[in-house]
């Protein structure tokens, strides 16, 4: 990690630096408690957290390579929360 990148923290103050902590809980909570077809979305909320932009902007891949990516995120699911609750709802309902 580039330490440069957080060396805008050494200026806060110590009501700053726990008010951004708990920005920062609140909105990994929120990611982490994502659920359905939420899980695909990306989470602009999470990420407006910190100073700096990712380098080149979003990159968003192609369908194929996106299609693959949420299969292998599914199955990855199955594999870590085997006995989590399932659903049969659709996107949007």
């Amino acid at each position: 990690m580039d330490t440069d990148l957080d060396d805008d923290l050494e200026n806060l103050s110590q009501s700053e630096l726990l008010a951004a902590a708990r920005a920062m809980r609140k909105q990994i909570r929120i990611h982490r408690d994502t659920s359905m077809h939420e899980l695909c979305w990306h989470h602009p909320d999470l990420w407006a957290l910190l100073p700096d932009s990712p380098a080149g902007g979003m990159i968003v891949p192609e369908w194929p390579q996106f299609m693959r990516g949420c299969t292998r995120y599914r199955q990855s699911l199955d594999e870590q929360l085997r006995d989590a609750p399932r659903s049969q709802k659709e996107f949007g309902e």
